[in-house]
């Protein structure tokens, strides 16, 4: 079967079948303003959701075929046991290209505050994504120069299930991409989910585009003001529908189908925005649980400054939160030493020697999994 092509001189689409796309629109918008309204609740969302940013990591690049987990991400970051057996193995790529992710995240939420969305804030966020990973030699922050194509490991030109646009013809291409960001559409949703399929159907870099494509969508939110935070990720229902993720964007360019993708992507947003919500309850009911625990526990007045600490950093080393943490160094180890002997942390690593031990704040692993990590 003949690769498909991209979809040159047919963007923007056309009409769309706005009868099939209408009654899901209103379904996508309130479930992303109940998560909303869950995030304006509290005063300090990011700091609660952080976790939250690494599992996004996670997913998004787990889509592209790294391996690995939040808790190795965060213990390998803490100097665990994850840290050695990674030192000399295809792990320790895999956790760097996580890492990664979330710092270009943060650093196009930055940029965000002087840029618009384009093509320089792209680039920005791609420099960073690639730097020192598998693909930093693949020209980090700029622009292919030569064609690419999307397909089974071995395969080639010829053999490839999608072929993008031509390198030489990616300026024009992306020109087209960023007018449309910033023009007047019908319907915001409907206008992010044709973003996101024409920014993957360009394919612009030679690596880390499907990575960007998914970081544009809660930017996108954010900067249009549907979202207080950027804090969407919807990697996790993208990567539970893998092969219909990829065939409904295969279908935009083969046949013309952008309706199909719209639909499928706004039960993307309905069905992540109701799991983020459901999500960011949990957690900030276990913050504001923890929050009087802490206190009690440990009477002292740096109890939630501790607890800010370990919620940003849920597996962590005795060293970094004595040093790091902002809290006296004689009450920083009380603090430790009260919140092991009561359960709240438990250890992943005893220490030895000069090695600190390493700790986990398992409850909050749960939450953010879904699952019973520890």
């Amino acid at each position: 079967m003949a690769p498909v092509k991209y979809h040159l001189g047919k963007f923007p689409p056309g009409n769309l079948d706005w009868p099939r796309l209408i009654p899901l629109i209103g379904p996508a918008y309130t479930a992303i303003a109940r998560y909303d309204g869950v995030l304006s609740a509290v005063p300090n969302a990011d700091v609660l959701l952080s976790p939250l940013t690494t599992q996004e990591a996670v997913l998004s690049s787990k889509i592209e075929g790294t391996v690995t987990t939040v808790e190795e991400v965060l213990e390998f970051e803490a100097g665990g046991p994850v840290s050695q057996q990674a030192e000399n193995s295809s792990k320790r790529n895999d956790i760097y290209e996580v890492i990664n992710y979330r710092r270009a995240i943060t650093k196009a939420v930055a940029l965000l505050k002087d840029l618009p969305i384009s093509g320089r804030l792209i680039k920005e966020a791609h420099a960073v994504l690639l730097a020192g990973v598998r693909g930093q030699n693949r020209s980090p922050g700029e622009y292919r120069r030569d064609q690419n194509w999307i397909g089974a490991p071995d395969s080639t030109l010829e053999t490839a299930k999608f072929i993008p646009i031509a390198a030489n013809l990616i300026g024009d291409g992306m020109s087209k991409w960023e007018r449309f960001i910033h023009s007047q559409q019908d319907d915001l949703l409907v206008q992010l989910a044709i973003i996101h399929a024409e920014f993957e159907s360009l394919h612009p870099f030679m690596d880390g585009n499907g990575r960007l494509g998914r970081m544009l969508i809660p930017l996108f939110l954010f900067e249009r003001k549907i979202l207080s935070s950027p804090t969407l990720y919807v990697s996790a229902h993208l990567e539970s529908c893998r092969d219909e993720y990829y065939n409904r964007l295969l279908a935009v360019s083969r046949d013309g189908d952008w309706t199909g993708w719209c639909a499928f992507f706004l039960e993307a947003l309905r069905v992540q925005g109701s799991v983020n919500a459901e999500k960011a309850r949990a957690l900030i009911d276990l913050y504001n649980g923890m929050k009087k625990w802490i206190s009690e526990q440990t009477k002292s007045p740096y109890g939630i400054h501790a607890l800010d600490f370990i919620f940003q950093r849920p597996i962590f080393s005795a060293s970094a939160f004595v040093g790091q943490s902002g809290i006296p160094k004689p009450t920083a180890k009380r603090i430790i030493s009260v919140l092991r002997e009561k359960g709240m942390l438990r250890v992943a690593r005893e220490s030895a020697g000069r090695r600190a031990a390493i700790y986990a704040f398992g409850d909050l692993l749960n939450v953010t999994e879904g699952r019973e990590v520890f």
